[in-house]
């Protein structure tokens, strides 16, 4: 086992990946302006607010490494998953503000190669490993993305992004009964949410999803102030700000939601 890359086994129908949770940098740490910059558009605190999951049976498939050394939830090609909208790329040049992560030159290609070989390939071979493992004992399994962003981004989306985004690339991700539970659950919460929004799923999503294969993905992108707060402006001395899963008040929500995944494959999975 790589000592980045953590997995604990479960043997419910369900994945949990955590691409975007890491802080480590690596080999790369001082090729990086800053550190705390480099660490900065985390998916904070994912792993303590999901912990529940272990209660489920969920297997959970958790990167240490930071997004910035490499992004494991984009295309490996480097292909764009939102043409013409700003992102950041398979090997991020900038944070989300459009602020430089580098002092002097950026990755290049071999240096690109080098880190997807060491850090995206083994990442994918743990998740098709696991939904092979997992879809010899269910006919159906649920891979669910868990991803987290600042509220109020304004390079990547205008005002204030919903509580629960929820992302099937418009459907063909998942099967239609499992979009709807979900969207459901997020509607009755009593907080904003939206369906294939600015975050439709990214490539761990469009990637594994094939419903006709037994295999149905679905992205949740969750503004952050569900869980943490937000400070007005980041700095190294309040950012990232504490998380008590005990109290935020998306928990109960997320809760019944991965419960509805578990529900919905085991009511798939009725003769």
């Amino acid at each position: 086992m790589k000592d980045w890359l953590e997995i604990i086994r479960g043997d419910a129908p369900l994945i949990v990946s955590f691409p975007h949770g890491g802080t480590e940098l690596a080999d790369v740490e001082s090729a990086f302006r800053s550190p705390w910059l480099a660490r900065r558009d985390a998916d904070w605190w994912m792993d303590r607010l999901y912990g529940f999951a272990r209660e489920l049976g969920a297997t959970m498939v958790r990167s240490r490494i930071s997004r910035s050394v490499i992004d494991l939830n984009r295309d490996p090609s480097g292909a764009s998953l939102y043409p013409g909208q700003a992102t950041t790329e398979l090997c991020p040049t900038t944070t989300f503000d459009g602020d430089p992560l580098y002092v002097g030159a950026t990755p290049d290609e071999a240096e690109i190669t080098r880190r997807r070989e060491a850090w995206f390939a083994p990442y994918h071979a743990a998740l098709e490993e696991e939904i092979a493992r997992l879809r010899a004992r269910h006919p159906r399994i649920v891979l669910y993305d868990a991803h987290s962003i600042r509220s109020h981004v304004p390079r990547l989306f205008d005002g204030e992004l919903p509580q629960f985004n929820i992302g099937t690339n418009g459907g063909v991700t998942c099967d239609p009964a499992l979009e709807r539970a979900v969207t459901d659950i997020c509607a009755n919460s009593g907080m904003s949410h939206v369906l294939n929004g600015r975050f439709r799923g990214g490539w761990t999503t469009r990637h594994y999803g094939r419903p006709e294969k037994g295999v149905h993905a679905i992205q949740m992108e969750l503004a952050m102030r569900g869980y943490m707060d937000e400070p007005d402006v980041l700095d190294e001395a309040n950012w990232p700000t504490a998380c008590d899963p005990a109290r935020a008040p998306v928990t109960p929500t997320l809760i019944q939601i991965l419960k509805a995944c578990v529900a919905f494959v085991e009511q798939e999975a009725k003769p």
